[in-house]
């Protein structure tokens, strides 16, 4: 099946990552895909497919090469995906990463761009909110976690406790969802009740180096600063990690949570909606709402409770190997099939 991908940039992140595994895992599986890039998109990930670079900054439905299906993943990309497959170049199909009628400015623009039945999502909480405002109920096709992501067994039980989150630039406005000063507020808290625990922040290189925010932080010299430059590395850092803590409240995946989980650590999080096809409080993790401004309690609860970590721990990681990019490869092919099947 000859399969295009429109993309803008392929960065660090989690809707790059699955865009990534996706393409990967469909070439390994005999499909002839093709990746649509701007010259100005980045590419962080290896990529097994081809790319073509289009001429200008925009992709434009004459940029698109005749395939079967064309795979949308972002409002900007739509009506260019959407003239080509209406002039023969494909099936349009749009991968939604994120919902971005209440995620983005300009939900004017955004929310039309969701008037189209050939839809796939990443979680049961995406697909009920685009349903009730759309009426189409989009396939699920789930994110994974990458193999490089496993539980080392180094952590060191008489060594300090590590408490370790994942920040992003805050510049531009692509990260409020994060809730970011409110982790670092609450973090802070910990520190100050129990300035035993080390903790610290993960950040991809790139960010770091273009935000002055987070170089501000850094420089603060409150919390110990890491940018891992691959999975590796960012492997190594979860397993140093006795409790993971993320403060999303608005997110189709949340694919950090299961990367910690899979590495060993217990996870803090509140409740970001699709985080909650993997997370159940009191059995794989400590969960709250944003409302309760509960984290820094779940925190240290776990400091204080090593029994109840361990066995948060084991059972998030359980959880965390039934999620593989190998089944998400899968639930793309299945769904794409339906969809060709009934047209």
């Amino acid at each position: 099946m000859k399969i295009t991908f429109p993309i803008l940039t392929l960065c660090k992140g989690g809707a790059q990552r699955m865009l990534a595994e996706l393409v990967n895992g469909l070439v390994n599986r005999g499909h002839d895909v093709t990746i649509l890039m701007p010259p100005s998109g980045d590419i962080d990930y290896d990529i097994f497919g081809k790319v073509i670079r289009t001429p200008t900054n925009e992709i434009l439905e004459s940029d698109y090469p005749k395939s079967d299906i064309i795979v949308s993943n972002f409002y900007t990309i739509v009506p260019s995906a959407q003239s080509a497959s209406e002039n023969g170049k494909g099936t349009h199909v749009r991968l939604s990463l994120c919902y971005e009628p209440t995620f983005l400015p300009e939900n004017n623009v955004t929310f039309r761009t969701y008037h189209m039945p050939n839809l796939l999502v990443l979680s049961k909480w995406q697909q009920q909110i685009i349903f009730l405002n759309h009426g189409i109920k989009g396939h699920i096709v789930p994110v994974g976690v990458s193999p490089t992501f496993k539980n080392l067994h180094i952590r060191n039980p008489n060594a300090p406790l590590q408490i370790s989150a994942i920040i992003r630039i805050p510049e531009g406005g692509y990260s409020w969802h994060r809730e970011q000063e409110y982790l670092l507020e609450q973090l802070k808290l910990v520190k100050m009740h129990y300035p035993h625990a080390i903790i610290n922040l993960f950040c991809p290189p790139k960010e770091f180096a273009a935000s002055p925010s987070l170089q501000g932080i850094k420089n603060s010299n409150t919390f110990r600063f890491f940018t891992p430059g691959n999975d590796t590395e960012l492997c190594y850092h979860y397993n140093h990690t006795d409790i993971f803590v993320n403060s999303s409240t608005y997110d189709t995946a949340c694919l950090p949570g299961l990367e910690s989980m899979r590495c060993g650590a217990a996870l803090v999080t509140t409740y970001a909606g699709g985080n909650l096809d993997y997370c159940r409080h009191e059995e794989n993790c400590l969960l709250s709402y944003r409302y309760e401004n509960r984290l820094f309690q779940d925190i240290m609860r776990l400091i204080y409770d090593p029994v109840l970590r361990s066995r948060l721990a084991s059972a998030g990681e359980q959880e965390a190997a039934k999620w593989t990019w190998e089944k998400s490869v899968s639930a793309f092919e299945q769904a794409i099939l339906q969809i060709l099947q009934n047209k």
